[in-house]
């Protein structure tokens, strides 16, 4: 990406909303996954990153959680595998003790003009890694989590009103908002929040990588304040529900960042 993504949020000051939390973020190797981790360090966690094959980029994200204080770990893998996702959980709690937050990020889309596009082995890879990733990750997560932790989903704002181009994608960031409502009365009970974020256009690697120059130039451009968000302006978001200082009686919500007025869950 010739304009790289912003994600370290040089303006934001930590004050320890986080001291001493383990957390664990699919996809956390760019993009807002990049940015909720260089956060959750500035906060005070220690941070674990799973990711798929992106090792350098993995890498520069490790270097910028060590460099706000932050312990991290590394956790190549497909959350598609049930197997790694209970894996990589395991890991976190041998490395820092326990696993307080786990932000459900990993995301697969591709661009597709029609219905007849799209083929069924598409529509399953974006199933399997939005939806069920989500699913087998949270799964092997809930028994490390106590009363007072919290899972953050990305959702999307394709999964409040839909996208043209993005039918399966659109589909799973719906089923994301349901997943993340319908897991957060389930466990309510054991105080376990559970929340989601609803980005609108987002200036990273996922969102222009299969679209033209000159769509790429448009990207964000009808949203109401005109141009894509970038990753640190999103990244707070996912402070603020972590930190039970921030979000203790806050469960069960869909928060739209879409740049438009509006947009609700």
């Amino acid at each position: 990406m010739e304009l790289q993504p912003k994600f370290e949020a040089v303006h934001y000051r930590g004050s320890e909303k986080l001291k001493g939390f383990s957390t664990l973020i699919t996809g956390g190797d760019s993009g807002i996954g990049r940015a909720v981790a260089v956060l959750f360090a500035r906060e005070g966690a220690n941070v674990a990153i799973a990711y798929l094959a992106e090792h350098e980029d993995a890498e520069q994200t490790r270097q910028l959680v060590e460099a706000e204080g932050g312990r991290c770990i590394l956790i190549p893998g497909d959350v598609k595998d049930a197997a790694y996702c209970a894996d990589a959980v395991r890991q976190v709690v041998k490395a820092f003790g326990k696993l307080n937050v786990l932000v459900n990020n990993a995301a697969f889309q591709e661009h597709a003009a029609s219905l007849e596009e799209l083929t069924a082995e598409r529509f399953d890879e974006t199933f399997q890694t939005n939806i069920y990733g989500y699913f087998h990750m949270a799964k092997a997560a809930l028994p490390h989590l106590h009363r007072g932790d919290s899972i953050i989903n990305t959702g999307s704002v394709t999964g409040l009103r839909g996208s043209k181009e993005l039918i399966d994608y659109s589909a799973t960031k719906g089923a994301i908002h349901a997943f993340t409502k319908a897991l957060a009365h389930n466990l309510a009970d054991q105080g376990i929040r559970v929340n989601a974020v609803a980005p609108g256009p987002v200036w990273t690697p996922l969102n222009p990588a299969d679209k033209a120059p000159e769509d790429i130039a448009k990207f964000g451009a009808k949203t109401h304040l005109g141009r894509p968000a970038q990753p640190e302006e999103i990244s707070p978001a996912y402070v603020f529900l972590a930190a039970p200082c921030c979000s203790s009686y806050i469960t069960g919500t869909v928060l739209p960042i879409t740049g438009n007025a509006g947009d609700g869950a």
